[in-house]
């Protein structure tokens, strides 16, 4: 799944547009459309939406001993 298919998804799950989830993390439309046709949507990006939405974004990896590098972005905003 790409980002743009997960994102997507979570908007469809949210029942949110797409336009409406672009201004509460203050892009255009146009702009963030771009940036999913490309794969660019960044990091932080993910974190912002996760933020707005007022739910929990996680990323990391796991190594062969069961230890975690994750990053995660504050849960409901705060």
């Amino acid at each position: 799944m790409t980002t743009s298919d997960m994102i997507r998804e979570l908007c469809e799950k949210q029942n949110i547009s797409l336009a409406e989830l672009c201004r509460r993390i203050g892009q255009t439309p146009q702009n963030f459309n771009k940036k999913l046709q490309r794969g660019t949507v960044s990091v932080e990006e993910m974190m912002e939406i996760a933020n707005v939405l007022g739910i929990l974004f996680e990323q990391g990896f796991t190594l062969p001993d069961g230890q975690s590098i994750k990053i995660y972005s504050s849960k409901y905003g705060g």
